[in-house]
């Protein structure tokens, strides 16, 4: 069978701009992004429909026999179940929400413009765990660590820990191979810990679960880090962390707090850098939405960043509750900053100004290199795409 992660508009639109760069499915919530999750499931590869340009980098496979299924959905084992005996035009539902439909070749050049007669509607039980805005990313993210845990765990044996290390409670502590980590004090009374294939946590951080260290990031010395926290590949982080999701690739590399935020890829968080969680109020937390163009109640108490890819910010940064900054954002300079920062600007409190292209495809370029990667063309087509997107529309 042939496996489809599709995004829903409104949801995409919604979980901007953390998915500028991305389809749905390449959101990391927990341990492994969503599609990582149901690839697991399945065990199978899955392709993805999403906007046009995104499609040299995520492709759609296309087949006789396909499975559509909601990329902003977290698989279960019933839904799979429910996946795998699938019928054509049969539809998977809960509640309102398209779970899953299997659609032949012709039918999916017709999304959209079919009517719905002749389908079969089946209905599942159970909620399932769905990402529909940005902050559900790290609100849900303890539920998504337990989940990827028993799956990623089931049946296999860690590596062993040091002895070096202290261990609070009885919950469980996962150690891929080429994990290190010495002289920590891990808490696992809250959650699960995961230390990813060659990760790091260096001596003296203390950690509660639950928490997960993806492939090659690393925890450097000292840091505080309070779950449910993921640090995604590849990236370093130090001094406090709380209830934060970094995508991969990203640098929170010194002192400074991070709370109930989520980091996309290729970020780099200048020394001190601090960002609210709480307003003085205590009131709910309003954030800026892309769809309605203003800001919407998010009705959480804590929400500190939601920064999208490639940007970056200064030394000493203060950013406020609830701040959203889009894509290849260079923000500095003292005092609070605003509460939205669009896409490809380049200032602060003073003001901002437009983040040359060339120059922002310069410095992805040398960011790429100190990680032994290429910008092929591929990433830069899809970064120019983002600049042209939001060219037109000064509030994306």
């Amino acid at each position: 069978m042939n496996y489809i992660l599709f995004d829903d508009s409104v949801v995409r639109t919604n979980l901007l701009p953390l998915t500028f760069m991305r389809p749905i499915a390449d959101i990391r919530v927990g341990i492994l992004t969503i599609r990582e999750k149901w690839e697991m499931y399945l065990n199978a590869k899955t392709s993805t429909l999403s906007e046009t340009y995104l499609a040299k980098k995520f492709r759609i496979v296309r087949e006789n026999d396909n499975i559509m299924i909601n990329a902003s959905v977290c698989p279960t084992r019933e839904i799979v179940d429910a996946i795998l005996n699938l019928k054509p035009y049969q539809t998977i539902l809960y509640q309102d929400t398209i779970i899953a439909l299997h659609v032949s070749a012709e039918d999916l050049d017709k999304l959209g413009d079919a009517s719905s007669d002749g389908i079969e509607e089946i209905s599942i039980s159970n909620a399932p765990l769905r990402i529909g805005h940005t902050w559900e990313i790290f609100s849900k993210n303890g539920i998504a660590i337990n989940d990827d845990f028993e799956l990623i765990t089931s049946g296999r044996k860690s590596q062993k820990l040091s002895s070096s290390n202290t261990v609070i409670g009885e919950g469980k502590v996962f150690l891929e191979k080429g994990a290190k980590v010495e002289c920590a004090i891990l808490n696992t009374t809250t959650g699960p810990i995961y230390i990813g294939k060659d990760a790091e946590i260096m001596e003296g951080s203390v950690i509660r679960g639950p928490f997960a260290l993806c492939e090659g990031a690393q925890v450097k010395m000292s840091a505080k880090i309070y779950g449910p926290t993921t640090i995604g590949p590849f990236s370093r982080v130090g001094g406090e962390i709380n209830n934060s999701v970094i995508f991969g690739f990203s640098n929170k590399a010194h002192d400074g707090f991070l709370g109930h935020s989520v980091i996309a890829e290729w970020c780099n968080l200048g020394a001190d850098t601090n960002t609210s969680n709480l307003k003085n109020t205590y009131d709910t937390v309003r954030l800026w939405s892309y769809g309605k163009q203003t800001f919407v109640n998010t009705s959480q108490q804590f929400c500190g960043l939601i920064m999208g890819d490639h940007s970056k910010c200064g030394i000493n940064t203060m950013f406020n509750t609830g701040t959203v900054v889009g894509v290849n954002a260079n923000v500095f300079g003292s005092g609070f900053q605003r509460n939205f920062i669009p896409s490809f600007t380049w200032g602060g409190t003073s003001g901002h100004t437009n983040y040359d292209l060339k120059k922002a495809l310069e410095v992805a370029e040398l960011v790429y290199a100190r990680r032994q990667r290429p910008l092929d063309e591929v990433e830069r087509d899809l970064l120019s795409s983002v600049y042209n997107i939001t060219l037109k529309n000064k509030f994306l």
